[in-house]
């Protein structure tokens, strides 16, 4: 007998059965009735097997329609103001992250992508970059920048977790509230090809932002490019 709960295994042949096509962008899948005749399951166990494909944005469910598939690409949410471990440590896939530069006192780059004030400049900043991974695959190459104001001991310690939200939470007292984003899609620079494993060129997803907190005046500035070829960005807030 399997120890894998009924509405995981339900969840996962069923993500397999879109992600090989068997249902297409736009079908409707099988109703909750149908799929609880079908493997002898009750309706809640169904019901919360589609509701793991709805967090993953596979599915949607449709008033009067039913559940109709929207992507054969799992949706990672990146387009929400959550740090990166944080949308992934829910669903089953594996989250890494690989720091190309560790934090340290750097001077902001010019041109900057979003208007500092002069206290900001006077101050400097604290920059890192980081590769991100899915399942060891690289799917983010993101570089942040924060500005170097009550942050005593940031640079000198390691990030918990990986996390600069978290480390930022936890030590400073200092949560992400909301955002500020700006979406284009480019040519993938040589850099962010050669750490994303694809051809320059190729089409990339890049991603500014001005990360809200709450500490008045304090803001998390960040670069992402990112590569949708297996992942769909997605926008769980």
């Amino acid at each position: 007998m399997s120890s894998v709960p009924q509405y995981k295994q339900l969840h996962q042949r069923l993500k397999q059965e879109i992600l090989e096509g068997v249902h297409k962008e736009g079908d409707l899948i099988p109703s909750e009735h149908q799929l609880s005749r079908q493997f002898g399951i009750n309706r809640m166990t169904v019901r919360k097997a589609l509701d793991a494909l709805v967090n993953e944005g596979l599915i949607a469910k449709k008033a009067g329609k039913g559940s109709v598939v929207l992507s054969n690409r799992l949706s990672l949410g990146l387009l929400s103001f959550k740090g990166f471990s944080e949308l992934v440590e829910p669903t089953e896939h594996s989250a890494q992250t690989l720091f190309l530069k560790v934090p340290h006192y750097a001077k902001w780059s010019e041109p900057f992508f979003y208007q500092l004030t002069q206290a900001q400049l006077r101050n400097g900043c604290i920059q890192l970059k980081r590769l991100r991974l899915v399942d060891n695959e690289p799917v983010m190459l993101e570089q942040t920048w924060v500005e170097n104001n009550g942050l005593k001991g940031l640079v000198e310690s390691t990030l918990i977790s990986d996390s600069l939200f978290k480390t930022l939470h936890l030590n400073y007292g200092i949560e992400v509230v909301n955002l500020e984003q700006d979406i284009r899609a480019v040519a993938a620079p040589e850099e962010a090809a050669k750490h994303l494993n694809m051809k320059t060129g190729n089409p990339l997803i890049h991603i500014y932002r001005k990360y809200i907190t709450s500490k008045k005046s304090f803001f998390i500035y960040s670069s992402l490019y990112c590569n949708t070829e297996k992942y769909a960005l997605g926008n769980k807030f």
